[in-house]
């Protein structure tokens, strides 16, 4: 059976999603990131990186992120 993500937070710059990923795992909750870099333009860097949790996360994820990220 497969479970729903969510996406929980959307930026232009890879870093910071890696960044929101590392929180959300302090706070053991899983969580992946889709880069959606343009692959034909990657030097201006069209497109964003998203982090996903699963939909059951998502609310708390949100909190997280809004209240503890200071890479924001």
């Amino acid at each position: 059976m497969s479970e729903n993500w969510e996406s929980v937070y959307i930026t232009p710059l890879p870093h910071r999603a890696e960044l929101a990923k590392a929180l959300l795992s302090e706070h053991d909750i899983p969580a992946v990131v889709i880069n959606r870099q343009s692959s034909s333009y990657p030097t201006i860097g069209w497109g964003k990186s998203e982090v996903h949790v699963l939909a059951k996360d998502a609310v708390l994820a949100k909190v997280i992120l809004e209240n503890e990220a200071t890479f924001s």
